[in-house]
């Protein structure tokens, strides 16, 4: 079974700078899972796993506006500490998630204070040239509750 529109994909990673150094990786957890065409992913990357089989390996290479865009200048932000959601030991540079009106949101530590933390809201990817190496584990036909709910369920996907 192709990768398609409507298909659940189930994928593993490898996340590298342009040096080659490694970010991140999801072969110590479950494969991550989305919905392939409803924008689940980074578009470049649905657009190399799209016609792809289980067992297919790819590398996708994506400039930062393709990626996770490019770092905007001015986007501080002053926000109550209890925003901060994450391990709870906070310091500068370290990275939390914070929920916002579009959803959790990834965010940096720019300076801690007892109450109030000053946050840099670029995605912590910004500004850099990535390359995804990607093994495709599954594609199977969406549920049509995944399909009303516009995204994957189950391990790696969406809990609900």
């Amino acid at each position: 079974m192709k990768v398609a529109d409507k298909h659940v994909v189930r994928f593993h990673y490898d996340l590298k700078d342009v040096d080659g150094e490694l970010l991140e990786s999801s072969k110590e957890h479950d494969a991550i899972a989305y919905l392939h065409g409803h924008k689940g992913i980074l578009p470049g990357l649905a657009d190399a796993m799209a016609d792809k089989v289980v067992g297919d390996e790819i590398s996708v290479t994506l400039e930062a506006p393709d990626a996770y865009g490019e770092i905007k200048p001015d986007s501080q932000q002053r926000i109550p500490v209890k925003h901060l959601q994450g391990p709870g030991k906070w310091k500068k540079g370290m990275i939390a998630a914070v929920q916002t009106e579009k959803g959790q949101r990834q965010v940096t530590i720019v300076k801690m204070g007892k109450f109030m933390v000053t946050i840099d809201t670029n995605h912590p990817l910004a500004g850099k040239t990535l390359t995804f190496e990607i093994t495709i584990d599954e594609v199977r036909p969406a549920t049509e509750e995944e399909l009303t709910h516009g995204h994957a369920h189950g391990a790696g996907g969406h809990q609900h």
